[in-house]
């Protein structure tokens, strides 16, 4: 399924091998993904990254997307569904990266929502996680804000490109409490969603 998310603010759109061409600079920014995995700093790693995505995709375990701030008019970076479990009604949300300019402007929090948002009603799931370096702080906070809870760190968890094996924290959030979240935290938020019969 292709899905199109939008507010006034970002847009999310499929990420594909046809526009990734498009994240090359952002991408070879240095330390952008130093948490994380994934390598992504030149252009034949970011094509295998997406390729890897995209295979995803296929299997029904990740919904991968490209992001593009309208407020200043450039591609951001990406972000996914990922680790989909449809029987359990269990999604991720990871593989988040954007560039250092777009770091501290809303632009995640517009993302978070929208993903969000669309994942509880209208992908019906009933819970949605987040995976994070224990050492990561920025983005716990983050996550922290959207009113996730820390369910628990999983010990010397995932390796990194330079050979450090962190710790993950692992938080949640509910569809209960999401809609309770989006009424008080997100008042004035909007946003649209077309599925692949409007593309």
């Amino acid at each position: 399924m292709d899905i199109v998310l939008e507010n006034e603010r970002v847009k999310l759109t499929p990420l594909t091998l046809k526009n990734y061409h498009l994240l090359l600079s952002i991408a070879a920014q240095k330390d952008l993904v130093q948490f994380s995995p994934s390598d992504i700093e030149t252009p034949q790693a970011l094509k295998n990254y997406v390729a890897i995505a995209l295979e995803q995709k296929e299997q029904g375990s990740g919904i991968p997307f490209i992001i593009y701030d309208k407020k200043k008019e450039e591609y951001a970076g990406s972000t996914r569904y990922m680790n989909i479990h449809r029987k359990n009604k269990v999604a991720h949300i990871g593989s988040t990266w954007i560039g250092h300019q777009f770091h501290g402007t809303g632009l995640n929090t517009h993302m978070k929502f929208l993903m969000l948002d669309y994942a509880f009603n209208q992908l019906n799931f009933e819970k949605i996680e987040f995976r994070v370096d224990e050492r990561n702080v920025k983005s716990r906070k983050a996550v922290e804000k959207l009113g996730c809870t820390l369910e628990g760190i999983l010990r010397k968890d995932v390796y990194l490109l330079n050979g450090f094996k962190r710790n993950t924290c692992c938080y949640g959030l509910l569809k209960e409490e999401w809609q309770t979240i989006k009424k008080t935290d997100f008042e004035g938020y909007s946003s649209s969603f077309f599925s692949d019969s409007a593309l």
